[in-house]
């Protein structure tokens, strides 16, 4: 493949990078960036029982990774 990724194993690096990328952005984010504590995150706890889905942070995070891989993936 001409200016891609032309082995598997550059893929698999690829997609490493970018796991471990969100990764430290999903552990650091939350003490740095407010992320998963946005406006609009979805937290229920009644009892005994919590119930956390941060949606909007799931949102924002999906924008982010879909720009940036389009840049690096552009033919």
């Amino acid at each position: 493949m001409p200016g891609g990724v032309d082995s598997p194993g550059k893929l698999l690096m690829l997609l490493g990078l970018i796991l471990l990328v969100a990764g430290a952005v999903f552990h650091f984010g939350g003490k740095f960036l407010g992320l998963g504590r946005l406006p609009g995150d979805i937290h229920i706890t009644q009892g005994n029982f919590n119930f956390h889905f941060p949606i909007v942070t799931s949102i924002i995070v999906s924008i982010i990774l879909t720009v940036i891989l389009n840049i690096i993936l552009r033919k």
